[in-house]
């Protein structure tokens, strides 16, 4: 069966909790991306509208992820992952160059990043390979081989772009599942000790951009006026807005365009600064039951394959999250990750979405069909 079909347990256990929750988060989102775009002269950025339309997309997107089984999908995901491959592929040699970077295929009305497919791509691709290579025992390094193969494949590409971030987000993606689905400990400090010892070679091969950013994590105020400006403004922005926020539209740092990147790495700088502590934790707290929920979708699944695609799916929000607030608090380096479902970006949008259309899938399936 490859669609779901209708079935009043459908409406009955349908996960309207997951849904209501993603779409307050992206209605945040929008109302904070206006606000970035809200000039004092009266003009207004269209980019909220930009991202309504994504946002509508990405709902179509997570109509179609949730109808189609998701054990269906898992028949095609060597498939979906050579796809993604491909396209890859075709940015390093064909795609459009915005700022230096080469990520974007373009479509005439719309650039899409396939890197931001990538990401769940990925996840579908491991929940595929762990699932028909079962074992009862903690995984050996060795057996973890072909897995890190796939997913080497795509950061160099994603690296080549260049884009850190995404690159980095994959990885770590991938090592929590791996964590989570159980590897041998001795594997693990192996892997580890192994990490370090190639992250001498790794700067080697970093842009210029990209050392200067980790240089400035460690002392942003050793340039204030150059790589250390973005994280200095953010800290300012976050900082002026004390406990209860300065007010919607009212954030002197993004009104003044004094904050870099507003709309997109550091969009939370702008909502910490309009809605002040109180209303940054709530967002934190919002995201932390979304993650709490997902986590509960992965460990309530029947079967190993919708395990792992819940985990991959929540670890991904998971982690962009952490990393993108501790970005702009000065707790980590700036390598462009966004915040998921409130920055601005049209393929982050409608590729999140659907990976919640996959999660909701995994939701109600333990409901409608046996095992």
């Amino acid at each position: 069966m490859i669609f779901l079909k209708y079935d009043r347990r459908i409406l009955q256990n349908f996960d309207w909790t997951l849904l209501a929750l993603v779409m307050s988060i992206c209605a945040i989102g929008v109302i904070n991306i206006y606000s970035t775009g809200f000039s004092l002269g009266g003009n207004q950025s269209p980019l909220y509208l930009k991202q309504l339309q994504w946002m509508a997309m990405g709902l179509v997107f997570m109509l179609f992820t949730f109808l189609i089984d998701y054990r269906m999908i898992n028949r095609f995901a060597y498939f979906i992952y050579a796809v993604s491959i491909a396209s890859l592929i075709y940015v390093a040699l064909f795609g459009h160059t915005a700022n230096g970077a080469q990520r974007w295929i373009s479509f005439g009305f719309i650039l899409f990043q396939p890197s931001e497919l990538m990401k769940v791509t990925i996840i579908i691709a491991l929940a595929r390979y762990f699932d028909d290579h079962k074992s009862h025992e903690p995984y050996l390094l060795r057996e973890l081989f072909v897995p890190f193969i796939m997913v080497m494949i795509p950061c160099v590409l994603i690296l080549k772009q260049p884009d850190l971030g995404t690159a980095l987000i994959i990885i770590i993606v991938f090592a929590s599942i791996v964590l989570f689905i159980g590897m041998n400990w001795k594997s693990v400090l192996i892997a580890a000790t192994g990490i370090l010892a190639m992250m001498p070679v790794a700067w080697i091969f970093l842009k210029d951009y990209q050392k200067d950013r980790l240089l400035t994590f460690i002392s942003p105020e050793s340039d204030p006026l150059g790589t250390g400006y973005h994280i200095i403004q953010s800290m300012i922005a976050i900082g002026s807005g004390g406990f209860l926020g300065k007010g919607f539209l009212k954030g002197s740092q993004t009104q003044l365009k004094y904050l870099p990147e507003q709309q997109t790495d550091f969009v939370f700088s702008v909502f910490a600064e309009e809605w002040g502590f109180a209303g940054g934790l709530v967002l934190v707290v919002m995201f932390l039951f979304l993650l709490i929920w997902g986590l509960r979708i992965a460990l309530h699944s029947k079967d190993l394959l919708g395990t792992i695609l819940a985990f991959g799916i929540t670890s991904l929000i998971a982690w962009q999250m952490v990393i993108n607030m501790g970005m702009v608090l000065g707790m980590m380096p700036v390598v462009g990750i966004p915040l998921p479902f409130i920055s601005y970006g049209g393929s982050a949008m409608f590729t999140l979405l659907g990976a919640i259309g996959l999660l909701m899938n995994v939701s109600v399936r333990r409901f409608i069909l046996q095992r």
